[in-house]
């Protein structure tokens, strides 16, 4: 059984929602999990919920970093906080993996100076995952390199690659590069260098893609810079929010409304479920040496339980070995 060690401090909704997702994990024999954080709120929340936690231990952390605070300050303050227990865990080989749904700055930075970057990675890459038509793409970089060189994207497209092959079983999984058109010449210098580098590797590269072409399916991979990226993932969430509050809206205005949304209810459970972060668990930080997976800051129990289970599905799969020989 793997060991995944879980930020318990970390989130909007932390200790709470976190230690109950982490423990019906470990419950399950999914894997052990080390929660770190205040021991004694940790123990009030088995109380509150009246949990029975299995497979588990607690490592005391006084101090937790929290959403807002600069991520470089937190780090260099708070050398015993959650994070950078449970980041020190995976280093130590006390840990297969960790999970936070806490500060990503912080997170990203507590990943690299701790962890480190695995040999011959120039930048490590988040990668988010998108519903499709046909299933499930993915993108990265999402945010944490906001500037970036052709070879940084073309290691991401090598990451993801194999990413997808080993968590998601996609066989040679489709790439491409999320651009403002299709045709070869479109887009900016680094997008246009990058393309000549995916070209010329051995990837299963498709071309520029739109984010149309994206949403259809077309593409396992969508690569781009940690800036682009980051604004793909803000715009959809406030639109996927303007348009669920909106839809709710117009349904109250008529009975006629009120009873068609009552036909369409399983449907829309459905298509709620596909869209739901919580079903995804989190992020994944590919670059560096340990397993390393970054929940939504709002994650409930269920976005941790996923969670838990992808880092210990990563382990397993031996993920960071197949990155430490994709440069050898």
């Amino acid at each position: 059984m793997y060991t995944i060690a879980v930020d318990a401090m970390g989130g909007d909704r932390a200790p709470k929602e976190i230690v109950a997702g982490a423990v019906t994990a470990s419950g399950e024999g999914i894997a052990k999990v080390i929660l770190v954080g205040d021991e004694n709120k940790i123990k009030q929340v088995f109380e509150q919920e009246k949990l029975e936690p299995k497979n588990y231990d607690i490592l005391h952390a006084e101090e937790y970093i929290t959403m807002d605070e600069n991520p470089t300050a937190a780090l260099k303050n708070k050398k015993d906080s959650s994070m950078v227990k449970a980041a020190q865990l995976v280093k130590d080989g006390k840990a297969d993996g960790m999970v936070s749904a806490g500060n990503t700055g912080a997170l990203m930075q507590a990943a690299l100076f701790i962890l480190g970057r695995i040999e011959g990675i120039k930048r490590p890459a988040i990668i988010t995952f998108w519903p499709n038509v046909k299933g499930v793409s993915m993108m990265l970089d999402s945010g944490a390199n906001a500037d970036c060189k052709p070879e940084y994207l073309l290691q991401f497209a090598q990451m993801g690659s194999i990413y997808a092959e080993k968590i998601l079983g996609v066989k040679n999984p489709k790439v491409g590069i999320l651009n403002i058109g299709s045709e070869p010449m479109k887009g900016n210098e680094l997008v246009k260098e990058t393309y000549s580098l995916l070209k010329e590797s051995n990837l299963n590269f498709v071309g520029n893609t739109e984010m149309r072409s994206f949403f259809l399916g077309d593409v396992d991979i969508g690569v781009c810079d940690g800036f682009v990226g980051n604004m793909i993932l803000k715009t959809s969430e406030a639109v996927a929010e303007y348009l669920e509050k909106t839809l709710k809206a117009e349904v109250k205005k008529s009975f006629t409304a009120i009873l068609g949304a009552l036909l369409l209810k399983p449907s829309i459970m459905k298509i709620r479920k596909h869209l739901d972060h919580a079903e995804r668990g989190g992020a994944p930080l590919l670059g560096v040496k340990g397993v390393c997976i970054k929940s939504h800051g709002r994650a409930n129990a269920r976005t941790i339980y996923n969670a838990v289970k992808i880092a210990a599905k990563a382990s397993e799969n031996k993920i960071i070995e197949c990155m430490e020989s994709m440069n050898k």
